[in-house]
């Protein structure tokens, strides 16, 4: 009952931010860089932070300094997509949501290597699934596939979450697909659904690590990391200033070159990160070791690249891509 009560303010929220979008003119314009051509309402992942507060309210108040950073990262992503801020006021809140996630789990207690690999792995994950969201239903949906790959572990492998907090989230995610996953989307996520959606499963995938720090959990995010690192391999070979907006994602290829449906590519990453889920939960299950988890983790991402690679080759033309 707890859940259909989430799910309805959920809508009720998403809907009264709409009217106020509406009223405010936060919308999305369309650029030789988008891969959507109408105006639409921006900001609609803040939804996202609303399914975290829900579950905050609902476990008396749980990860009070990860909720904090949580608030700050949401609050400055969406001022960031109406007024469009400075970097350095940005990267600072940045930096304090993450000090005060890294402090919530506990990762200052650790090795002062780790506290920095975290900080590395943190802003470039971060700002990767920020560059991912692109088309429609491609964060939504991705993000449903890595929640259920969360949950499975959290349910027959180490239980090293409160499943309610993935129960909360996911509704956040299907009230927004509800929105968004359409050939003509009624919003965006915008960076404040991005970020926000990030910041909440890195912190579930630190609670996972904190527990079993097992190389093989990155397997949580390949599907994202294999089209943003080698993207971002590509544009270096191509000269390209890595940090200026582009359209040479494999997905954005694929909807933009290709000609393929937005949703049926939206769909296609998720379903192959729901596949590695099922193999991550059998790999950690068996305990290869650490030589042979590095071996296999290896061999799939290896695989993952050398697809990535061939398909884009077929449908890469540069003369038409920005």
């Amino acid at each position: 009952m707890i859940y259909l009560i989430i799910f309805l303010s959920l809508i009720l929220v998403i809907n009264i931010y709409f009217k106020l979008a509406d009223h405010f003119n936060i919308i999305d314009k369309p650029n030789e860089r988008s891969s959507h051509t109408s105006i639409t309402l921006r900001g609609g992942g803040v939804i996202f932070y609303f399914g975290a507060l829900a579950y905050f309210f609902i476990s008396g108040f749980e990860y009070p300094y990860f909720f904090i950073g949580l608030t700050l990262i949401t609050l400055i992503s969406f001022l960031d997509d109406v007024f469009t801020l400075s970097n350095k006021i940005r990267l600072t809140v940045h930096l304090l949501s993450m000090i005060l996630m890294f402090f919530q789990l506990g990762l200052f207690e650790l090795n002062i290597l780790i506290v920095i690999l975290a900080f590395v792995l943190t802003i470039g994950i971060t700002n990767a699934y920020n560059f991912m969201d692109g088309i429609n239903g491609i964060t939504g949906i991705y993000s449903l596939s890595v929640l259920l790959g969360l949950w499975l572990i959290n349910t027959f492998h180490i239980h090293f979450i409160d499943n309610s907090f993935i129960y909360c989230a996911a509704l956040s995610l299907l009230v927004f697909n509800f929105y968004n996953f359409r050939k003509r989307a009624k919003c965006f996520a915008g960076d404040v659904g991005a970020m926000a959606m990030v910041f909440i499963i890195l912190f579930m995938i630190g609670k996972l690590l904190v527990l079993e720090p097992n190389i093989a959990i990155v397997l949580l995010l390949a599907v994202y990391g294999v089209d943003s690192v080698l993207t971002i391999i590509h544009r270096l070979i191509l000269k390209e200033n890595i940090f200026v907006a582009h359209r040479k994602h494999l997905y954005q290829i694929l909807a933009n070159e290709a000609k393929i449906p937005h949703l049926v590519v939206s769909t296609i990453y998720a379903v192959i990160q729901i596949l590695i889920n099922l193999l991550l939960l059998y790999i950690l299950q068996s305990d290869y070791g650490i030589l042979n988890t590095l071996l296999i983790l290896i061999a799939i991402l290896s695989f993952m690249s050398i697809v990535y690679v061939v398909v884009k080759k077929r449908h890469f033309h540069l003369h038409k891509i920005g």
